[in-house]
C-alpha cells in the first residue's frame, strides 16, 4: 500500500503530522495524527454529557496519550493503547467497538465464558450510540493538546466542561517531562531572586517550543501600582523568530476570590492595563461569551489587547471558521466577531468581567486612589470545588513536619 503524510498547521492544536494508508488490493484505508508541536503548560480534561444522537456528532481530537472513560460502563481506553485520530464521538466508540471484536473467533475457541461476557458489553457499547439514556464522555490529556467540540461556540456549553491541571509527578514522566539535576537551578535562583525583590533581569538558556533551537528566556519581576508583583517570562528565537511572553503571580493565593466587573463606556477604556492569571475566566454578557481559565494562559496586557487575543483565538480555531467549520455557525461567529470589533473600537458598550479564584487577577483603576465609578471589584468566599481545582484542600503549610514524622 502507499502512506501519506502531511505536515500542516492548525492554529488551535499547533502543528499535526496527518498520515494516510490505503490498500489499492484490499482497498483498506486508515487515517491517523500526530501531534507535532509542543507538549501544553497543563493537561486538560474534557466531560461531556452525552444525551441526543447530535452529541455523538461532536468532532474530538484525541491523541496518543489521551485516555477516554465512559464512567456509566466502567469503560476505560487507556493512554498510549491507540494512535491519535480526529473522529467523533460516536467514531470512538466504533473503533472500540472494532478492537474488541477483533479476536473474538479465538476467544470463543479457547475461552467461551470471557468471550460471552465480552459480547454483552460490545452490545452494551453499541446501544450508547443510540444515547436511549444519558451518559458521560471524559477525555482527559495529560499533553494539553486533544479536543473536544462545542458546538455553540463562542457561547458557552453547558453539557461540556474544559478542566485544565497541572500535571502529576507520574504524568510528567508519562510524556518524557522529568527535570532533574541542573535543569532546577534557575528556578531556585529565580525563587531567591523574587524574595529579594531585586529588580535585575534573570536569563537562562533553553529550547525553542516550536522548532527546538537553542534559546533563552528572560525573566524579571513587576510591580503593579496599587496590587502586587508579578513574574513576567517572554522567550525569543533567533532561528525561527517564534516569541511568546507569560506573566504569573509573584505572590500566593488570595484568602478570597475576585470578581472584578468594568463597564466599557468610552474608547479610552481600551487602554487599561489588565493582568489575567492563568486562573482567572472572562465573561462579556452582552454576547454571551465566556472564556474558562486556563484558555490564553497569563497575560499582561490592555484590554484592548486581550479582546483581540479573543478574537484571534476565535478566528484562528479550524473548528469555527476553518475548513472544518459548518456555514450555519460560520455565519454565528462572523456576527460574533462583528459585535466584538464593535467593542473594541468603542462604538459599543458592554460589560467586561473578570472573575479570579485565586484572586491574583489585575484591572487598572484609572482614578486611583480614588474610586473609579465604572469599575467594581468584589471579593467572595471559594467553593469547595475551587478550592480543589487549586489543589487548596489537600495543601497542609503547618503542623506536616510532625505528622511525617509520627508517620515514620
Amino acid at each position: 500500500g502507499v502512506t501519506r503524510l502531511l505536515l500542516t498547521r492548525i492554529p488551535f492544536f499547533k502543528e499535526i503530522i496527518v498520515s494516510s494508508f490505503s490498500c489499492d488490493s484490499c482497498s483498506w484505508s486508515n487515517t491517523e495524527i500526530q501531534s507535532a508541536g509542543r507538549i501544553q503548560e497543563q493537561g486538560v480534561r474534557y466531560t461531556l454529557a452525552v444525551t441526543s444522537r447530535q452529541d455523538m456528532n461532536r468532532e474530538v481530537v484525541k491523541t496518543d496519550c489521551a485516555s477516554a472513560r465512559i464512567p456509566e460502563l466502567d469503560f476505560e481506553i487507556p493512554a498510549f493503547s491507540q494512535k491519535g485520530v480526529l473522529t467523533t464521538i460516536e467514531g470512538i466508540i466504533d473503533r472500540a467497538v472494532a478492537g474488541l471484536e477483533q479476536d473474538q473467533p479465538a476467544r470463543r475457541a479457547t475461552d467461551e465464558g470471557v468471550a460471552r461476557k465480552i459480547d454483552n458489553f460490545i452490545g452494551k457499547l453499541r446501544q450508547l450510540k443510540e444515547v436511549s439514556s444519558p451518559f458521560t464522555f471524559i477525555l482527559d490529556d495529560p499533553s494539553g493538546n486533544s479536543f473536544v467540540e462545542n458546538p455553540h461556540a463562542p457561547q458557552r456549553d453547558g453539557a461540556l466542561v474544559v478542566t485544565h491541571y497541572r500535571r502529576s509527578p507520574r504524568q510528567c514522566a508519562m510524556l518524557g517531562l522529568e527535570v532533574t539535576g541542573p535543569a532546577q537551578l534557575p528556578w531556585a535562583a529565580w525563587d531567591l531572586l523574587a524574595a529579594l525583590s531585586l529588580p535585575q533581569v534573570l536569563q537562562f538558556n533553553t529550547n525553542c517550543p516550536e522548532c527546538n533551537a537553542p534559546a533563552s528566556t528572560n525573566m524579571k519581576i513587576v510591580q503593579i501600582p496599587h496590587f502586587k508583583e508579578v513574574i513576567i517570562m517572554a522567550t525569543n528565537c533567533d532561528s525561527c523568530g517564534h516569541r511568546t511572553n507569560e506573566v504569573k503571580s509573584g505572590g500566593a493565593i488570595e484568602p478570597q476570590g475576585t470578581r472584578i466587573t468594568l463597564r466599557i463606556t468610552d474608547p479610552s477604556d481600551m487602554t487599561r492595563d489588565i493582568l489575567k492569571s492563568e486562573t482567572c475566566s472572562v465573561e462579556i454578557p452582552e454576547l454571551e461569551f465566556e472564556l474558562g481559565m486556563g484558555a490564553l494562559g497569563g497575560k499582561f496586557t490592555t484590554l484592548e489587547g486581550l479582546l483581540k487575543d479573543i478574537r484571534d483565538l476565535v478566528e484562528k480555531n479550524p473548528f469555527t471558521l476553518g475548513d472544518s467549520s459548518t456555514p450555519s455557525r460560520t455565519g454565528k461567529l462572523q456576527e460574533f466577531i462583528g459585535k466584538l470589533q464593535d467593542i473594541i473600537e468603542g462604538k459599543t458598550q458592554a460589560h467586561f468581567i473578570m472573575d479570579d479564584p485565586a484572586g491574583n487577577s489585575y484591572l487598572q483603576n484609572v482614578y486611583a486612589p480614588e474610586e473609579d465609578p465604572e469599575l467594581r471589584v468584589q471579593r467572595y468566599e471559594r467553593t469547595f470545588e475551587q478550592n480543589e481545582e487549586l489543589g487548596l484542600n489537600d495543601m497542609k503549610t503547618e503542623g506536616y513536619e510532625t505528622e511525617a514524622a509520627s508517620g515514620r
